[in-house]
């Protein structure tokens, strides 16, 4: 399973979605979806331009832990 790791990044930063969403010109409910791990895809795009704004690489927002059935 793939977890984004959104949330705890904004957390840190003090960062509202908001601000993320004006930073990147993201749609609000696109940065809703990923901070509430509710999105089932992720475009290249969309990650690149929270990667830029947070100033991090792809793998500190994603990463996969093991399935519970596993």
């Amino acid at each position: 399973m793939i977890k984004n790791n959104l949330s705890e990044l904004l957390g840190k930063r003090r960062m509202k979605m908001s601000e993320l969403a004006d930073m990147t010109g993201l749609n609000r409910n696109t940065v809703l979806n990923l901070y509430h791990d509710r999105s089932t895809r992720i475009e290249f795009q969309v990650l690149d331009k929270i990667c830029v704004a947070l100033d991090i690489q792809p793998g500190d927002l994603l990463e996969r832990v093991p399935d519970e059935e596993s």
